[in-house]
C-alpha cells in the first residue's frame, strides 16, 4: 500500500495532490496507539460514527496541521502536529503536541478575561500557570501528556525518509522542549552556546541562580536543578528576555549526542 502512494519531495508538492492521494500519504503520520488505545476506526477515522481526525492541507498551502481527538467533542487534541517547508524546501515542525484528554485541564491559554495566551506568549494567567506547575507540568502544557513520544518520533522520521529528506528541523518553544529534543538526538542550528551559557549560569553562584527567589513561585530556590523547574523561571522571564531564536535539526538514523544539562533530572 506504501508503496503505492504518490509521495513528493515536498509539502507543497502533496498538497497540490488530489484530496484522496494527498489523505492517503498524511494518514501515514497517524501513530498506531490512536487506533490500538483509543478506538479511532482506522478506515474512518472515526469514533463512535463521529469523525475525530482533521487534516488542513489546501492546496497552494506549504503547511500541514494533523488534529485527532479522543471523541469529537473534546475541547484539546490528543495530537496535533503542524509542519511547514522552509523556503529551500526542508521540513520544518513548528508544533507538536500531545495531550491526555483524561486529565485535569489547567487553562493556561486564556487570561482571566478570557484572552488568548498563545500558551503565555502574548499573555499570562498566573493563577492557573502556577497550578499547572504544581501538578508536575511544564510551561504551555494545558493537560499532561499521554507518554507516547517515543512511540510517535520514529513514524515521523520515516513520514521524512519516504519524502526523500535526510534530515528535518525543529524549532523549540520552550528550554524544556529543547532539553527533551536534545534527548531524541537533536543538533543545533541556532542556540547551542546559549543553552550552555543557561545551564552554566544556573549552577551555584551563577548569573541566573542569583536570581531564584523563595517570593515567587516560578523561580523558586531550587529551580535550577530540574529542567522542569529551570523552563518554569525562563517562562517567567529570568533569562531578562523571551526564550526564542532556538533552532534545531534532526538527522535521520543519527544521534547528535548533546546534553547542555549534564546529569539532569525532570
Amino acid at each position: 500500500m506504501q508503496n503505492a502512494l504518490e509521495w513528493r519531495s515536498s509539502i507543497f508538492e502533496i498538497n497540490r495532490l488530489t484530496d484522496e492521494a494527498k489523505l492517503a500519504i498524511y494518514r501515514t503520520l497517524i501513530p498506531e496507539w490512536v487506533y490500538q488505545e483509543c478506538g479511532v476506526d482506522r478506515t474512518s477515522l472515526t469514533v463512535e460514527g463521529k469523525s475525530v481526525v482533521k487534516f488542513r492541507c489546501p492546496s497552494g498551502s506549504r503547511a500541514v496541521e494533523v488534529s485527532i481527538r479522543r471523541k469529537a467533542g473534546d475541547t484539546d487534541p490528543m495530537l496535533y502536529l503542524n509542519m511547514v517547508d522552509t523556503f529551500n524546501y526542508q521540513l520544518l515542525v513548528l508544533l507538536v503536541v500531545i495531550n491526555d484528554p483524561t486529565a485535569t485541564r489547567f487553562s493556561i491559554d486564556i487570561d482571566e478575561d478570557g484572552n488568548p495566551t498563545q500558551l503565555g506568549t502574548l499573555g499570562r494567567n498566573l493563577e492557573a500557570e502556577e497550578a499547572a506547575m504544581l501538578a508536575g507540568l511544564a510551561p504551555g502544557q494545558v493537560r499532561a501528556g499521554l507518554r507516547v513520544f517515543k512511540q510517535t518520533f520514529p513514524l515521523f522520521e520515516q513520514f521524512v525518509a519516504r519524502m526523500g529528506h535526510d534530515l528535518f528541523f525543529i524549532e523549540p518553544l520552550a528550554y524544556h522542549n529543547a532539553i527533551i529534543f536534545e534527548r531524541y538526538g537533536f543538533s543545533y542550528v541556532r542556540g547551542l552556546q546559549e543553552m550552555e551559557r543557561i545551564h552554566r549560569e544556573f549552577l551555584p553562584g551563577g548569573e541566573l541562580s542569583l536570581r531564584l527567589t523563595p517570593s515567587n513561585p516560578f523561580r523558586g530556590l531550587d529551580a535550577w536543578r530540574t529542567v522542569r523547574g529551570r523552563s518554569w523561571a525562563i517562562h517567567d522571564g529570568i533569562l531578562g528576555h523571551p526564550f526564542t531564536g532556538f533552532q534545531m535539526y534532526k538527522r535521520l538514523g543519527s544521534h547528535a549526542g548533546i546534553n547542555s544539562f549534564p546529569e539532569q533530572i525532570w
